[in-house]
This record gives structure tokens, C-alpha cells and sequence, in this order.
């Protein structure tokens, strides 16, 4: 049995055709809307962690055996500003429903996930909160990303 685009097994998940023709946002547009205010938020937390890398790079010095990778604060810091500022200008364009907000939230917050396994060592509680908004951006934005796709 072939089931075409218009039907669903289960009734209550079908969506209603709107009168422009296409189909109107259902209640998850909020998960979009939510993943676009951690995204701001995710950048400010990265563009402050470069700031302070650049600036007070002897916050972020541990033991020899502390970080999985031994890097120069200063060039990890501008990148962190760099990321920062992108991811959090992503999170804004998210709000138009622009495409590429979307590819650059996934492939960013993909990156700061990995970014702070590093980081766990040195600092776990801060690490493992900024993986769990990695993957609620991550998990918004493929799950429920084309709700608020731009007209």
C-alpha cells in the first residue's frame, strides 16, 4: 500500500493545506525559534571564551596531562571569536528562515561539540553544557529545520 505525500498513517499528524496553497507551520516552529536563541546565545558563549583566550590566555593553562590537545590560546581564541560571532549571526538569520542558517547551525554546532570533548578535562561542567546545547541545536534544526523554511 503506497501511501502518498497528502496522507499519514496516523490522522492526527497531518498537516492542513493552507490557503496560499502550501502548508501551514505546525506547533514544532517553536523548536526553530528556540534552536535560533541558543545559537545566539552558543556564539556569545564561544566569542566570550575567545575573548578571554586572547586576552587571559593564562585562564585556559592546565597541567601537562589536562587538555586532550595542546594548542596556542591566542590562535584558539580567534577562532573561537570567529565561531562565535558566525554561529551567532547564523542563530539570528534562522528567524527568516534562510537555508543556510540552517547548514552553518549544524555543521557549527557539530564542531563545537567535537570542540569541547577537548575541553572536558579542563573544565566538565561547562564542556558537557555546551555539547547538550550543541545537540538540541543540532537535533532542532534537522528535525524540525524546514517548518520555517522562507516563503
Amino acid at each position: 500500500m503506497s501511501i502518498s505525500p497528502m496522507q499519514s498513517m496516523d490522522p492526527s499528524e497531518q498537516r492542513q493545506p493552507s490557503q496560499t496553497g502550501g502548508y501551514e507551520a505546525s506547533g514544532w516552529t517553536g523548536w526553530i525559534a528556540f534552536a535560533g536563541v541558543i545559537m545566539v546565545m552558543l556564539g556569545i558563549f564561544h566569542a566570550i571564551q575567545g575573548l578571554v583566550a586572547i586576552f587571559k590566555d593564562e585562564y585556559y593553562l592546565v597541567g601537562q596531562s589536562g587538555l586532550t590537545v595542546n594548542v596556542d590560546y591566542t590562535a584558539w581564541g580567534w577562532v573561537h571569536l570567529i565561531a562565535g560571532i558566525i554561529l551567532a549571526a547564523a542563530g539570528m538569520c534562522l528567524f527568516a528562515g534562510m537555508m543556510w542558517a540552517r547548514v552553518v547551525g549544524v555543521i557549527l554546532a557539530m564542531l563545537s561539540a567535537v570542540i569541547n570533548v577537548g575541553f572536558l578535562a579542563a573544565y566538565p561542567l561547562w564542556s558537557l553544557m555546551m555539547i547538550a546545547l550543541d545537540v538540541t541545536i543540532i537535533y532542532s534544526l534537522i528535525v524540525h529545520g524546514s517548518e520555517m523554511k522562507q516563503k
